[in-house]
Order: C-alpha cells, then sequence, then structure tokens
C-alpha cells in the first residue's frame, strides 16, 4: 500500500483550510485519512502552518511520500531539512505577532481618558435676540438719563429765573422806598 502526506481541503468556496493527513495514494482528496498531522490556513496573513514535527518525520522515515504542496510546507517549517540532514532545520516559517487581549486596551484607554485634562465648556453665545433687546435697554436708559438731565437743567435756568426776578424785584422796591 502506497501512503502519501497530502492535504484534505476543508472550508467555504473562496477561503480554503487545509488538513495536512496521511492517507492511502488511492483514496480521493478529502477521503478517509489514516492520520492528522498538520493544518494549513493560506488566507491568513502570515499563513497560519502547524505540523506535528514528530508524527511528519515517523512517516516520511517508514516511506511516505509527501506531495509536492505538502513538500513546500514541510520546507518552510524545517522538517524536510531535518529529514534529509540538510542545513536550515529552523524553517522560515513567520509567525504571526500575538493578539492583543481587547480587555487590556479597553483598560488603557479608559486610564489614558482619566488623566487627559477637562475640555472648559464656552459660554453659551447670546441669541440676537438678546443681544438687541440689551441694545435697546442701554439705548432707553441713555435717553432717559438725557430726559432727566433736561428736566434738571429747566429747572436750574427756572430757579436763575426766579431768583433774578426776586432780585429785580427786590430792588425796584428798594427804589421807590428811596424816592418816596
Amino acid at each position: 500500500m502506497a501512503v502519501k502526506i497530502k492535504l484534505k481541503r476543508l472550508g467555504k468556496t473562496h477561503a480554503p483550510q487545509y488538513r495536512i493527513v496521511v492517507a492511502d495514494s488511492r483514496t480521493a482528496r478529502n477521503g478517509r485519512a489514516i492520520e492528522e498531522i498538520g493544518i494549513y490556513q493560506p488566507l491568513q496573513n502570515p499563513s497560519i502552518i502547524q505540523v506535528k514535527s514528530e508524527r511528519v518525520l515517523y512517516w516520511l522515515g517508514v516511506g511516505a511520500l509527501p506531495t509536492p504542496a505538502v513538500e513546500a510546507i514541510l520546507k518552510v517549517t524545517g522538517d524536510w531539512q531535518k529529514f534529509k540532514g540538510l542545513p536550515g532545520t529552523e524553517g522560515t516559517l513567520q509567525v504571526a505577532p500575538p493578539k492583543v487581549n481587547k480587555l487590556t486596551v479597553y483598560e488603557a484607554a479608559v486610564a489614558e481618558a482619566a488623566n487627559e485634562p477637562k475640555l472648559v465648556k464656552k459660554p453659551k453665545l447670546e441669541t440676537p435676540v438678546e443681544v438687541v433687546a440689551d441694545v435697546v435697554a442701554a439705548e432707553v436708559v441713555a435717553e432717559v438719563a438725557v430726559a432727566e438731565a433736561e428736566v434738571v437743567a429747566e429747572a436750574v435756568v427756572e430757579a436763575e429765573v426766579a431768583e433774578t426776578t426776586v432780585e429785580v424785584v427786590a430792588e425796584e422796591v428798594a427804589a421807590e422806598e428811596t424816592t418816596a
């Protein structure tokens, strides 16, 4: 029986995900497998490749042949170089940065918001009606002040006239008394 290490396709249309499996070469692509030894998700950036190295080396040691696609994946992980005794056993697999915990990000944002200075609210702008009312009130006050000033001036003038009249009458009386 010929054993192959091949890819078993899973996932949706236009969203492939693969399992790296050991299966009989005569089975269908997605048929019955002897063992699953890894996963491959090409749409992630960088691609997710997880391989059980011990099981891959075991199956390669007992004569299983990888398909060209699986051989390329094993070269990336460094397992093919280990099996063949070639340099570069560390592989060229890129690892995605670890995901940040959303709770940690939220707590950091809350702490940053607490440290920011509070904004002073601008005073509410007056409406045009209030501005017009203030101007009209100022004009009315000015007119009243002018009117009061005029009244006071008239009173002063009348008082001066009356005083002058009293003085004139007093002089006339004094003159009449001296002549009489």
